[in-house]
C-alpha cells in the first residue's frame, strides 16, 4: 500500500480552469481528497508544508516521441522536472504496435530511427496488449498508446507507395479495431511519413470511421505537400474532411502558422469555423518555434517506397540521389541543425547546421545529407525554426488550443522544448507575459488534454481522481533549455506525484517507477 501524503496550505490550481483557492490535498490509494478547511487535524505518512506554493494535477502530454526510448531511461527526467505525468505515445502515424511478426517491428523503428530512435534492446511486443504490459510499474509516468496509420497500412497493405483495395481497408479496421479493444485510445496519422503518406483521404475516413465507433480520436500530423503557396491550409482542410467524412473528433498537432501567405488567423479561423458548424476539432501546440524531426523527412516519399532497404539503396545511387536533391523539400532544411549522431567520427557534427557541415566537407548540402544518413543508418534527427515566434501566444491561448510537446529524447542537441516546453508556459506564457491566466494555464495542460484523450480519473484536483499531483514554486519556475545548451533540465517543479507515489520530491528524483498503462475502456 502506498503512503498517505497531505499537501498542505497551499494554493490550488484544480486544473479545471476555476480561479485557485487556498487548501491542502490528501492522499490515500492513489485517490485525491481536496480539503478546503484547516489542516491542523490533516495526518499523513509524509506531510509537505505547500505554503507559497501551488498545487495542481501533473500534466498531460498529447504528443511524446517516448514510446521506445523509455524503456532505456525510465525516469524519464527531461519530463517528470517539468511536471507531466502522463504521455500519450504512437504519435505521427508511428506506434510500436500492432506488426504481424519481429522483422516488420524492425524495420519500421529502422526508417524512423531519426525520430523515436531505439528501444534498449530487442523489442519484445507485436500487439497493443503486449506492449501496454511492459509498462506496468517500469516507469516513471503514466503511457497511453493510440495507433499509427503506418502501421496499419504495414500490416493491410505492405511498404509500397499503391492504393488500399476495399479488402485491404477492411482488415485494416479489423486490426484497428483489436487495437482499440486492447485498450488504445484512436488513430493517428503522420500523413509526411512513409508508408503512412500514402494513403488516401477516402482510406483514412474508413479507418477514422472504424475509431469513431469506439469512442476514439483522430490525431493528424497532417498532408505538408497538399500545401501551396495561395492556400497554407490545404493540409488541415482534408483534416477537416476527414472528420466530417467519419464523424470523428479531430485533433490537429503541432497546429501553427507555417511559411506562405496564410496568417495566424487564418489557421485559428479554420478551427473556428469547424466548432461553429458544429464538428469537434482541437488542437495542440508547443511553447518553442523550434520544429524537430528525422531527417529523412525531406525526402521525396517515392525514395522509401519499399522500406528502409529501398531508401538506403536511392541513397546509394547517383541517379536517385541527383532526383532526390532536386525534390527535395527546401523549407530551411540547409540551416537546421542536426542531432543524434551514433558514430564516434560524425560526434564532431552535433549541433551543427546542415550547411556548416558541407562547407567542413566541401560538399553539396544534399550530399551531405546523403552520405551522413547513409553513415548513421538513417538514424539522425534536425531541429530548425518552425514557425513565427511571435503569433506563438495566438495559438497557445486560443479557446480550442492546449499544450503539447513533441518531444523527442535523444541526440545532444534535441530541441530545447524536449526540456522546457511545459514549465515555460508558467514561466513566460502566463507569469511574466500575461497571456494566459495561472488557472488557464494548467488547464491547458492537464483536465483539457485529458478530456481529449477520454481520460475521466485524470487531470484534475477533485475527491477520488487519481493522484497524479505537482507542487510547484511559481516565481522559481524556469525553463533553461536553449537552442545551444537543450539539455537543461526545468526548475521550480518541487514534488511530482504518479499514482500517489512521488517521482520528484523536494526537487530531486525518487527513483520511484510507478507509472502504468493507461488502456481505453479500463481507464476512461
Amino acid at each position: 500500500m502506498n503512503q498517505t501524503i497531505a499537501l498542505k496550505d497551499g494554493l490550488i490550481i484544480n486544473g479545471t480552469g476555476s480561479p485557485g483557492f487556498y487548501g491542502s490535498v490528501l492522499i490515500k490509494d492513489n485517490k485525491i481528497s481536496v480539503i478546503r478547511q484547516s489542516s491542523d487535524s490533516i495526518q499523513a505518512d509524509v506531510e509537505i508544508d505547500c505554503t507559497g506554493k501551488v498545487i495542481s494535477p501533473g500534466f498531460v502530454d498529447l504528443h511524446s516521441h517516448t514510446g521506445l526510448t523509455i524503456f532505456g531511461e525510465p525516469k524519464h527526467e527531461p519530463k517528470v522536472f517539468q511536471g507531466v505525468t502522463t504521455e500519450l505515445i504512437g504519435i505521427d502515424g508511428i506506434s510500436p504496435v500492432p506488426f504481424k511478426n519481429k522483422s516488420e517491428l524492425e524495420r519500421y523503428i529502422w526508417l524512423d530511427s531519426g525520430l523515436n530512435d531505439y528501444p534498449p534492446g530487442s523489442p519484445d511486443w507485436l500487439k497493443t496488449i503486449e506492449y501496454l504490459n511492459k509498462v506496468d510499474n517500469k516507469v516513471a509516468v503514466n503511457i497511453a498508446c493510440i495507433i499509427g496509420n503506418s502501421p496499419l497500412r504495414i500490416w493491410g497493405v505492405g511498404w509500397n507507395d499503391k492504393p488500399a483495395s476495399k479488402k485491404q481497408i477492411e482488415n485494416m479496421k479489423s486490426v484497428l479495431r483489436e487495437c482499440m479493444e486492447e485498450g488504445a485510445w484512436g488513430l493517428s496519422t503522420g500523413l509526411d511519413y512513409a508508408p503512412g503518406a500514402y494513403a488516401s483521404t477516402e482510406e483514412l475516413i474508413e479507418l477514422s470511421k472504424e475509431a469513431a465507433k469506439l469512442g476514439g480520436f483522430y490525431h493528424t500530423h497532417t498532408r505538408a505537400l497538399l500545401s501551396t503557396k495561395n492556400n497554407v491550409l490545404a493540409p488541415y482542410e482534408e483534416a477537416i474532411d476527414i472528420g466530417k467524412g467519419s464523424g470523428i473528433p479531430v485533433h490537429l498537432t503541432h497546429y501553427r502558422q507555417n511559411p506562405g501567405k496564410g496568417t495566424y488567423q487564418d489557421y485559428l479561423g479554420l478551427v473556428e469555423n469547424a466548432r461553429e458548424n458544429g464538428m469537434d476539432v482541437t488542437f495542440d501546440c508547443y511553447t518553442y518555434a523550434y520544429s524537430g524531426t528525422t531527417l529523412t523527412i525531406i525526402l521525396p516519399n517515392w525514395s522509401k517506397d519499399g522500406g528502409p532497404e529501398a531508401l538506403i539503396k536511392n541513397l546509394s545511387s547517383k541517379d536517385t540521389r541527383d532526383r532526390m536533391a532536386k525534390e527535395m523539400n527546401p523549407s530551411g532544411y540547409p540551416t537546421h541543425w542536426l542531432t543524434n549522431f551514433k558514430k564516434p567520427h560524425n560526434k564532431k557534427y552535433e549541433g551543427l547546421s546542415v550547411n556548416e557541415i558541407a562547407a567542413i566537407n566541401n560538399q553539396e548540402p544534399s550530399d551531405t545529407i546523403f552520405d551522413l544518413l547513409l553513415d548513421e543508418n538513417l538514424g539522425i534527427s534536425h531541429v530548425g525554426f518552425g514557425t513565427n515566434p511571435h503569433t506563438l501566444p495566438e495559438f497557445v491561448k486560443h479557446p480550442a488550443g492546449m499544450i503539447a510537446s513533441d518531444s523527442i529524447l535523444f541526440g545532444d542537441f534535441p530541441s530545447p522544448r524536449t526540456y522546457g516546453n511545459f514549465t515555460k508556459v508558467i514561466s513566460e506564457f502566463s507569469r511574466d507575459d500575461k497571456f494566459l491566466t495561472l488557472p488557464d494555464a494548467i488547464r491547458k495542460m492537464s483536465s483539457f488534454p485529458a478530456q481529449r484523450l477520454g481520460l475521466h480519473s485524470k487531470g484534475s484536483l477533485i475527491d477520488g481522481y487519481d493522484a497524479d499531483v505537482i507542487v510547484f514554486d511559481l516565481p522559481k519556475v524556469h525553463a533553461p533549455a536553449t537552442k545551444a545548451n537543450p539539455r537543461q533540465l526545468a526548475e521550480g517543479i518541487e514534488h511530482v506525484i504518479v499514482n500517489g507515489q512521488f517521482v520528484i520530491k523536494d526537487s530531486e528524483h525518487t527513483g520511484n517507477l510507478p507509472g502504468k498503462a493507461i488502456r481505453r475502456g479500463r481507464d476512461s
